[in-house]
């Protein structure tokens, strides 16, 4: 590795960092990591016995591989995202917006599925939208019935959105109708996850001011597991997909009382 890294980090952190390298780089090696963090061989030893067990990393002898179980690391930027599943993302974004009522209060999390949400509310009336994503404010900006709430905080780069104790700070103080939230990845067993420790901090508020969670997942996500949960299974009301997904994943949904709405992209 050439980078080096001069700023102390968390311990999630760093760990979180070891699976991003190790998923970028396809192979670190312990010298490696212990000259990147400037940390003890035992220290970076034990990081990577914690994310095996965590199933996020696979340990070799001197180093570390990906878990080919879990979608870590690089997530891709927003402008990347945009040109895949679009269909299914359009077809869901569709059915999500026949859920947003007159006069309801909701959240639009960040997303290219939530985008194409926001395109299709001009018509609502006295509709009030949260929204930490700046470019899904913009789209809302031109609709008149719908008011927005733009939370502030620290501008992640490349995906146009907020994040940071600030942004945690303004929405912990709201009490909202629903929350229309994405996600990268999605099982039974773990729910919602994402590859970064920050926008799931934000997603976790999210859901915890809101009365109804529904989540927007293509089925291209569902069976695969991300760096951090932020929606237990248990906290969704309702599940929109498309129909490409897999029956037994929708009636295990079903089975834990969540409204589970397939649709044809």
């Amino acid at each position: 590795m050439n980078e080096s890294n001069s700023d102390p980090l968390f311990a999630e952190e760093r760990k979180d960092t070891i699976v991003k390298l190790v998923n970028e780089r396809k192979k670190v090696l312990v010298p490696d990591l212990i000259d990147y963090f400037k940390m003890s061989p035992a220290t970076i030893r034990n990081d990577l016995r914690d994310l095996e067990a965590a199933g996020l990393i696979k340990r070799t002898h001197g180093g570390a591989i990906p878990s080919d179980s879990v979608r870590v690391g690089f997530e891709l930027d927003s402008t990347k995202k945009n040109v895949k599943q679009l269909n299914e993302k359009e077809a869901i974004a569709r059915k999500a917006a026949e859920l947003v009522e007159d006069g309801d209060i909701i959240i639009l999390d960040t997303g290219t599925t939530t985008l194409e949400m926001a395109k299709r509310l001009k018509d609502k009336k006295n509709v009030t939208v949260i929204v930490n994503d700046i470019e899904i404010a913009a789209c809302l900006e031109q609709f008149d019935g719908i008011s927005v709430v733009v939370i502030g905080g620290t501008l992640r780069k490349k995906f146009h959105c907020t994040i940071g104790p600030f942004a945690v700070k303004l929405l912990s103080e709201l009490n909202v109708d629903k929350v229309f939230i994405a996600t990268n990845g999605f099982s039974v067993e773990k729910g919602c996850t994402t590859p970064d420790i920050n926008q799931a901090e934000i997603k976790k508020v999210m859901v915890q001011i809101t009365t109804q969670v529904i989540v927007l997942c293509d089925s291209s996500k569902i069976g695969k597991n991300s760096f951090v949960q932020f929606v237990q299974p248990k906290e969704i009301d309702t599940f929109i997909t498309d129909d490409q997904a897999s029956p037994d994943v929708v009636s295990a949904l079903l089975e834990l009382g969540i409204d589970v709405h397939t649709v044809e992209a």
